[in-house]
C-alpha cells in the first residue's frame, strides 16, 4: 500500500524509557554518593585549616578522603554523561550539572533538579 503525495509520513526517534529510568537511577544515586563525599571533604578541610593549629597535625587517613570523592566523582562524571546521551541534553545542561560534584550541595540541588526535568520529559 502506497502512501498519496501530499501525505507526509514523520518519524519520531522512539528513546526507551526502561534505559531511561535505569540511567536516571545510577545518575542519582551517584549524585547523592558524591555529594555526601563532597561535604565530608569539606568538613576534613575546614578542620584541617581552620580549625587544627598546624595541617601536618592532621590524622594520616584524612588524605584518602578526597581521592574516595575523586573516584565518585569520576562515576558521576561517567554516570550524568551516559544519562545525558539517553536523554539527549544540552551541552550546557551537561556541563552544569557535571559541574554540579565539585560545589558543596550543589549535587544534591542538581539532582533534584534534573531528576524533575526527566521524569517529566520522558513520563517516568
Amino acid at each position: 500500500m502506497s502512501t498519496a503525495p501530499d501525505e507526509t509520513v514523520t518519524t519520531t526517534p522512539v528513546r526507551d524509557t526502561a534505559k531511561i529510568a535505569s540511567a536516571l537511577t545510577r545518575y542519582r544515586v551517584l549524585a547523592y554518593i558524591t555529594g555526601v563525599w563532597l561535604l565530608i571533604l569539606t568538613a576534613e578541610l575546614i578542620y584541617k585549616y581552620l580549625i587544627l593549629d598546624d595541617a601536618s597535625s592532621a590524622p594520616s587517613w584524612f588524605f584518602y578522603i578526597g581521592q574516595v570523592h575523586g573516584l565518585f566523582y569520576m562515576l558521576y562524571l561517567a554516570f550524568t554523561i551516559d544519562l545525558a546521551i539517553k536523554a539527549r541534553w544540552k551541552p550546557v545542561t551537561i556541563v552544569t550539572t557535571a559541574l554540579a560534584g565539585t560545589i558543596p550541595f550543589l549535587s544534591f540541588v542538581a539532582e533534584h533538579k534534573r531528576t524533575r526535568q526527566v521524569r517529566a520529559d520522558f513520563d517516568l
